[in-house]
């Protein structure tokens, strides 16, 4: 019997690793070609890997709840020699791209083993498990902290640079460097703290970093204990790590959107028929947030240290709540190449596959400015945590009829109006309030002066 490695497939640009969640198929069963062998979880979307191979699953080698590398083998499977393979290549056919990557994966490995003499951890060190903490840690990182004596609450205090926070092998040598250079009478602890994009532009800063331990709690008669799923786990990771990074502005802005509602209103039934598409609010909310980006793009940046990275795509996230209680923002790109019905289509598309669980890893990624329609769930305003790395996020408001002042030729009147609040959150290192005012204010003029004799 021949024996192939199960790879780990690439699921998009900015991923890079995966945890294994559940094996649906244990050691010993028998698999056909392209059954799915294992459910994995990123930081984006939940899958599963097919086998390349039919045979029998040999070995497992990863646990239940272990990170694997992308191009990484994560099974052994066991094939008759007769038996004729797809043409998925296996691992030992890699990439010229997965055998640098490896190579130089081994080659740090073997580096940090004779720079500091990796030594066996202690009770009081850092284990191999991630179990004891919901932050994720590499294995290559969890060899260096046991080498240097660190406990997993150390770990826990490292700021980091990778993805979602997590902490890069830069960024604890980094941190033991720096450790090593302060006096042991020192208060808090200073760290170096380099962010390095996918351009490989890096920016050395440094970072105050203290341990900041959240409330004991007390539990009373009554009380009902419920787990974080592993979705909740990584929202409240990133919402924690995103006001950390940014400091968090909100600029206000009240919208007369009467025209946009009466026109929406006269075209909905028709738009329906034509089209076997409804026409929601959220489509013109996001036309009208890539004409305000087109005429400020200082507002379509990340910042990367001291570096601003200027997009040139308007790729527009939308939060959309799923039937779990969580939140997903998948992302449509090129937003300014699409008409009002190609959003619209885009927008239903993209909702309808995040109810179902069936985005895909590039559905989610990419994202340059966000929305979010807290108008939904009937609340006026909101102040929305910028989805990072972008720099703003707006929130649409629930639309109501009030009575408004209207200026007319003939003098003021008051009349009832459909009203909109619209938020706009933004990174004050980046954006001031001029131009994040001005951007919100934009984007109201927009829907104010929405044409009602529009054709569509």
């Amino acid at each position: 019997m021949k024996e192939v490695e199960l790879i780990l497939p690439k699921m998009g640009e900015s991923i890079a690793e995966a945890t294994i969640t559940k094996w649906l198929k244990n050691e010993g069963d028998k698999i056909t070609v392209d059954e799915a062998v294992v459910e994995i979880a990123t930081d984006k979307v939940d899958s599963e890997v097919p086998s390349t191979y039919s045979g029998i699953l040999v070995k497992k080698l990863f646990s239940e709840g272990q990170v694997a590398p992308v191009g990484a083998p994560i099974a052994i499977i066991g094939i008759e020699s007769s038996t004729e393979e797809t043409t998925v290549k296996p691992s030992n056919s890699l990439s010229p791209e997965q055998k640098d990557e490896s190579v130089s994966i081994d080659k740090a490995i073997q580096e940090i083993e004779s720079n500091i003499n990796l030594t066996q951890s202690s009770t009081n060190t850092a284990t191999n498990s991630n179990s004891e903490s919901s932050r994720f840690y590499s294995p290559l990182v969890l060899n260096i902290a046991r080498a240097e004596g660190l406990s997993m609450d150390a770990l826990e205090g490292i700021a980091g640079s990778g993805s979602n926070g997590r902490v890069t092998k830069r960024d604890i040598l980094l941190y033991i460097e720096n450790k090593k250079k302060l006096p042991t009478s020192a208060t808090g602890s200073i760290q170096k703290d380099i962010t390095t994009s996918n351009t490989s532009t890096s920016t050395e800063s440094l970072v105050i970093s203290k341990n900041i331990q959240a409330p004991k709690i007390t539990l009373m008669e009554g009380d009902e204990i419920i787990e974080m799923d592993r979705m909740r786990k990584l929202i409240a990771e990133h919402m924690v790590m995103s006001k950390s990074v940014s400091p968090h502005v909100t600029s206000f802005v009240e919208a007369d959107v009467t025209n946009l509602v009466l026109w929406r209103n006269k075209v909905k039934n028709s738009f329906e028929k034509r089209e076997g598409e409804k026409i929601t609010f959220t489509p013109i909310f996001i036309e009208a947030i890539v004409k305000s980006i087109k005429d400020m793009p200082m507002i379509n940046i990340s910042l990367d240290g001291d570096k601003i990275i200027k997009r040139k795509s308007i790729n527009i996230g939308m939060a959309t709540a799923l039937p779990s209680g969580n939140l997903i923002v998948p992302v449509i790109k090129n937003a300014d190449n699409l008409s009002l019905t190609g959003l619209t289509k885009s927008v239903n598309d993209l909702a309808a596959r995040a109810r179902d669980n069936k985005l895909q890893p590039d559905d989610i990624a990419g994202g340059t400015f966000t929305i979010t329609n807290v108008g939904t769930f009937g609340n006026v305003m909101g102040t929305p945590i910028i989805n990072q790395p972008q720099v703003a996020i707006l929130a649409t408001g629930a639309i109501r009829k009030k009575p408004a002042v209207i200026e007319t030729p003939q003098g003021d009147m008051i009349g009832i109006r459909h009203m909109m609040y619209l938020s706009l959150s933004y990174d004050h290192r980046v954006v001031d309030g001029a131009l994040g005012g001005a951007f919100v204010r934009r984007v109201a003029d927009y829907l104010e002066n929405f044409d009602t004799n529009r054709q569509i």
